[in-house]
């Protein structure tokens, strides 16, 4: 069903951000060939379903009842030179992966968004960069400039937003490729591979999860059963920030029932940077009907992030899910300051999915120049976000991560105890560090046991090394396998 038709604001319109300032906006020399790459964005077909993005909002009101938990990962700055078909479906796979630990451990269906197809905008700190005396303008994305440091490849190229749209086009058609030819079909579960984790009681832990799935599917078929269309597939949804206005004013359109949407990509978030109620980026926010997030770091104020919610959703009962806050504050900060920000928005009935972004707060710089996470301060921030949520009476519904499903070496520490010395092996982010396969798994493990506390329940290893032995009567395996298939739904 679709939710209740919400016209934008009456003084809303997809360019009536162009009236206010616009931070983080590239600065083009060349308007006349700008006007012409978004002409032909504009006239390209949408990369997703007005239907879809409605379906992920119905998703996200169920995250804020507790029904569901949102796993939100992917790159910092995607990379054209990097859509491939290996390095789309090894996102795919890793998010799989985490999302089959956290059902089955924490007993809550998992809702899938990747930073995918279109994350190739990034704020920066300085407009500019010098390097051995020589200034030129910051990369800030492979839809915007090269990373390449010369004068050519920084000058922010409009062609390339042409190019942005293309990449995302071929990385959604792949992402629909690879899940409809069965890649999220949990029979095959324990088919995914494991390459990368080299961590042997984490392999058996999830191979013993993966196989008491895919038995309970297997007998229930062997029983004539039709097993429900969902365990066969998956819905994976797409999401970046919402950063290049222009290139999102071209992606958004009006649908039949008189809403608009940026039906380039599902989600959309409105980064820490360009948060100002003021500006440009929430005058769009405001008016478009896709779900979007807001990022809340330590400058949030409290009173004025309530006010940027009610400008952005002045009318929640209408739109449920329409609002996710995405906290980031930095190992150690949680305690500080994310109860009064809690207590403002619970105080005016804003019914907000709140979910932790533990990456962006946790970034330090090495002595060789490396930007990196420690895998455990990426942790506590969230086992933070979990404790400080319960004692408010709230929850936490979901996180977000900064991820690859390759064997990179940018975050310190996991299950490959991985150190600073190593970082330069295979440190591939253009931007900021990521997860690698092996931590990503870990980490929905180890989250997966934070949740289970917090309900009272033991860690997943507690119960499989108290498991006793199986009565192996046809009784009892049918009910095990009912239990089995149950977890897995």
């Amino acid at each position: 069903p679709r939710h209740p038709v919400r016209p934008p604001p009456a003084d809303w319109s997809p360019e009536s951000w162009r009236a206010l300032p616009a931070k983080q906006q590239p600065a083009y020399k060349d308007e006349a060939k700008l006007n012409k790459a978004l002409a032909k964005v504009r006239a390209l077909p949408p990369l997703v379903a007005a239907q879809e993005v409605d379906a992920l909002r119905r998703g996200l009101a169920e995250c804020v009842e507790g029904k569901r938990f949102l796993l939100q990962g992917g790159d910092c700055a995607e990379q054209f030179s990097e859509c491939s078909a290996s390095t789309i479906s090894n996102k795919l796979k890793i998010l799989l992966q985490q999302s089959l630990v956290l059902t089955y451990g924490a007993k809550m269906p998992t809702l899938r968004i990747g930073r995918m197809a279109g994350q190739f905008a990034k704020p920066r700190s300085s407009d500019s960069e010098t390097i051995d005396g020589v200034t030129l303008p910051s990369y800030r994305g492979d839809n915007v400039n090269s990373f390449e440091f010369t004068s050519e490849s920084r000058e922010p190229n409009p062609d390339r937003l042409v190019d942005g749209y293309f990449h995302s086009a071929a990385t959604i058609n792949y992402m629909r490729v690879v899940i409809a030819e069965g890649l999220a079909d949990l029979r095959q579960a324990d088919a995914w591979s494991m390459d990368f984790v080299k961590n042997q009681r984490r392999r058996d832990e999830y191979e013993r999860i993966s196989q008491r799935i895919t038995s309970a599917m297997n007998f229930v078929e062997t029983c004539g059963v039709h097993l429900d269309p969902l365990l066969r597939s998956v819905d994976m949804y797409t999401s970046h920030e919402g950063l290049h206005l222009a290139y999102e004013e071209a992606m958004t359109c009006k649908a039949a029932n008189g809403e608009y949407y940026n039906l380039g990509t599902h989600f959309i978030w409105i980064g820490d940077r360009t948060r100002q109620l003021d500006h440009a980026h929430v005058e769009y926010m405001r008016g478009i009907a896709n779900p979007i997030g807001v990022k809340v770091g330590p400058s949030t104020d409290p009173a004025e992030l309530v006010a940027l919610l009610q400008r952005v959703w002045p009318d929640p009962a209408s739109s449920p899910g329409r609002v996710t806050l995405i906290t980031r504050f930095g190992v150690g900060n949680v305690r500080k300051l994310l109860p009064p920000i809690l207590a403002a928005v619970r105080a005016a009935d804003l019914p907000v999915l709140w979910i932790s972004d533990p990456c962006h707060g946790n970034t330090t710089t090495t002595s060789t120049g490396h930007k990196t996470r420690d895998f455990d301060a990426i942790l506590r921030e969230v086992e933070e976000c979990i404790a400080v949520h319960r004692e408010a009476g709230s929850h936490l519904g979901g996180v977000h991560f900064e991820l690859t499903g390759d064997n990179v070496t940018e975050c310190t520490g996991g299950p490959e105890d991985l150190a600073e010395a190593d970082l330069p092996l295979r440190y591939n982010t253009l931007c900021d560090p990521r997860l690698n396969y092996a931590q990503s798994l870990e980490m929905a493990f180890k989250i997966t046991d934070a949740l289970r506390l917090s309900r009272g329940l033991p860690p997943l290893e507690q119960v499989f090394n108290a498991e006793p032995v199986p009565d192996e009567t046809p009784d009892a395996k049918r009910r095990k396998l009912s239990q089995d298939l149950a977890a897995a739904r």
